[in-house]
């Protein structure tokens, strides 16, 4: 027995040692240590809920433009009023940068993020075209953002992650637990820099300005696979034990092929937007495209991935799943009374709802417009669209 209990003894502290080391892992993993934890409800769901290509900012010299944006903050309020998410993402196009002045082009965001700061509600942003201009960046955007919303969990990637730091930063993730009290997340929601629109130069209104390309940059491939194999270490398995869900501004250019091949009696939801040049992450002679390296990770590295979503193409809020990775895709709502429309389309939000915290669960997606419609409801799923 005596020989016993310094051998017990050394066993105990030998697990306290990989308990402590499993926790600190756990502690150094989570990128939102000071944050609230993010977690799904007590009956076992998590709410969603997508604006996208909001455009504020327009023409502040008309009458029209402040309207506008008057009429978008009024939408916010009556959806979030409704829906109750759990969490909200603003997918892109916040801002119409091109018609902002220097002076008051952060100040907008404010304006943008004042009705979840109101009511509380957690969020995350990415940053579209329309973000990047002489007069705005997406990292002046996320700054800005950071400064003037306690429950923004939008961050910036680390340097040389992305591309430009200035015009494409915003790529991180989010964990959700299925407590509070959970120690590894059940969902990871992944964000995604597509860049695009036009970089600062020093004129005020250049002739010939600097373009920025218009998709994820390829050295976020690599980054996507170092993340999984850090979560992977720290938490287990992701094939076994969590979902993911990811957002992009810009669609990956296989949208076009998808779009071709719709059927609107599985694949509901408007269709008005010919998609080609401009409208989705910009292609090269090659099959894959300057997406490629991002596509492949993110669908290769991601695992049990419920759905890509995009906005930028406001006539467009199908779900089609491209065929060759298996992958549903999905396209936002218009969000906002800024940025080109057409008569019928309507102003609305994407809601998804997670059925449970089982990294298989299914979840179910639909469209609200402003005034309660709902529609092209589907069940995102290994059953959708086969």
């Amino acid at each position: 027995m005596k020989l016993l209990l310094p051998f017990l003894m050394l066993l105990s502290t030998f697990d306290i040692y990989v308990h402590s080391v499993q926790t600190t892992r756990q502690e150094d993993i989570n990128p939102y240590p000071d944050k609230p934890r993010l977690s799904f409800r007590t009956d076992g769901t998590f709410k969603i809920t997508v604006f996208s290509d909001q455009h504020f900012g327009e023409n502040p010299w008309d009458s029209w433009g402040p309207e506008h944006d008057a009429a978008s903050v009024n939408l916010m309020k009556t959806v979030l009023a409704d829906e109750k998410p759990d969490y909200v993402v603003l997918n892109g196009d916040l801002i119409t940068g091109e018609n902002t002045f220097k002076e008051n082009a952060t100040t907008i965001i404010d304006q943008i993020v004042a009705p979840l700061n109101d009511l509380k509600i957690p969020f995350s942003t990415t940053q579209g075209n329309h973000d990047n201009q002489n007069n705005i960046t997406h990292l002046d955007e996320i700054k800005r953002e950071q400064s003037v919303a306690p429950l923004s969990y939008t961050r910036t990637a680390p340097p040389g992650i992305g591309g430009d730091d200035q015009h494409g930063p915003g790529t991180y993730w989010v964990p959700v637990y299925p407590t509070q009290d959970a120690q590894t997340p059940c969902l990871i929601l992944w964000f995604f820099d597509s860049r695009g629109g036009f970089a600062n130069t020093s004129e005020p209104n250049p002739s010939n300005p600097q373009g920025v390309d218009d998709w994820v940059h390829e050295s976020v491939a690599g980054w996507i696979e170092d993340e999984v194999s850090k979560m992977d270490a720290a938490w287990g398995s992701g094939e076994e034990s969590r979902a993911a869900l990811a957002f992009v501004h810009i669609p990956p250019h296989f949208v076009q092929e998808l779009q071709a091949n719709l059927d609107s009696s599985k694949e509901p939801g408007l269709n008005a937007d010919q998609l080609g040049e401009g409208s989705s992450q910009a292609a090269n002679p090659s099959t894959l495209g300057n997406d490629g390296p991002f596509w492949n990770a993110l669908t290769d590295k991601v695992k049990n991935l419920k759905a890509l979503i995009s906005g930028h193409d406001h006539g467009n809020e199908w779900c089609a799943r491209e065929p060759t990775k298996g992958v549903i895709f999905c396209f936002d709502k218009h969000g906002g009374y800024g940025g080109y429309t057409q008569d019928g389309w309507g102003y609305g939000v994407r809601n998804l709802v997670f059925k449970s915290t089982k990294p298989d669960t299914t979840v179910d997606t639909w469209i609200r417009l402003e005034g309660g419609e709902e529609k092209a409801r589907v069940v995102l799923g290994p059953d959708y669209d086969n």
